[in-house]
């Protein structure tokens, strides 16, 4: 399970989700089934647990991981924005958690032919559902530069975004950018030349921005938190595992929009949306890893976990 990928604060996430006997939680990353044997661990004899993934690979790797669990355990393809209608078509009412480990997996980023790494020269694919949508390759050869600009501003939070835009834009009139390799080069040639080691490969936030839009990461994290606190029961948890700003702010900000009811401009005197509280933040400050698992697993440095529940 651990050479698939290796899940962060395993024990923080169990306590954040107050998993107990005779409840029902949703997994909606349910990746290589870390998190969710926890949960159905500390949820026996009777706890139920959906998985959702959008990877096939993730799915059957859960199958394997999550058998011992029996019929305790419902595996979906799936991406987890769709959790509400994937919850419907299984007569799934109120569940008492959800938990979304958001980023890539450590089987993504070490399968050379995903095309999520620039470590690894492969064909640039970058999605996580290989069945449908368009690959990274296909995006940087049909946006214009101004389009290309905006996502790795937006999504990388990439200062130099204009500068590579305009390189990849070039590059691809010459020949093509088919590889990692071929799109890592063509950042780093647009970039100045920097004086001693730099504490990131310059390519990281270009492929994290095209990581994001390929797969519409974003906005699938918004109709999450929107679908998965209406689906949680009164006192049911919802936990969340960001690894990188934007992701923390949408789920950061959704929470309290949650827990603060009232949308009124601040110098209306009394409410006119009638909008009431439906979610109490946990985690003022979001928990992250200890200094041991980080040692054990650098990918965990970036996790934070942040959890709300139900009121």
């Amino acid at each position: 399970m651990d050479a698939f990928h290796k899940p962060v604060m395993v024990g923080e996430v169990v306590a954040s989700l107050r998993c107990r006997a005779g409840t029902v939680y949703v997994d909606g990353t349910v990746g290589g089934g870390g998190h969710a044997a926890a949960i159905l661990e500390n949820t026996a004899p009777d706890g139920l647990l959906i998985g959702i993934d959008a990877d096939g690979d993730a799915i059957r790797e859960a199958g394997i991981r999550l058998a011992p669990f029996g019929d305790r355990k419902i595996l979906m393809k799936g991406n987890f924005a769709d959790m509400d209608t994937i919850l419907a078509g299984m007569n799934i009412g109120k569940v008492d958690g959800i938990l979304l480990d958001l980023g890539v997996s450590s089987h993504q980023l070490d399968t050379a032919d995903r095309g999520f790494s620039f470590t690894l020269d492969a064909p640039l694919d970058m999605r996580m559902d290989r069945s449908r949508g368009i690959s990274a390759c296909d995006l940087i050869h049909t946006l214009s530069a101004d389009e290309l600009e905006r996502i790795i501003r937006e999504y990388g939070e990439e200062r130099m975004a204009g500068r590579i835009a305009g390189a990849i834009a070039v590059n691809r009139n010459l020949f093509p950018l088919r590889t990692t390799a071929d799109l890592a080069g063509a950042v780093v040639r647009a970039l100045p030349r920097r004086r001693g080691p730099a504490r990131i490969h310059p390519a990281t936030r270009t492929f994290q921005a095209l990581r994001i839009a390929v797969n519409d990461e974003l906005a699938n994290l918004y109709r999450a938190t929107a679908f998965g606190v209406a689906r949680l029961k009164e006192g049911g948890r919802f936990s969340v595992i960001s690894f990188h700003s934007l992701e923390d702010r949408i789920v950061k900000n959704a929470f309290r929009a949650g827990e603060k009811g009232c949308l009124c401009p601040p110098d209306l005197p009394v409410c006119a949306c009638g909008r009431k509280p439906t979610l109490k933040v946990l985690t003022r400050k979001p928990v992250v890893p200890g200094e041991e698992e980080i040692r054990e697993n650098p990918r965990a440095r970036s996790a934070k976990l942040r959890t709300a529940e139900r009121i």
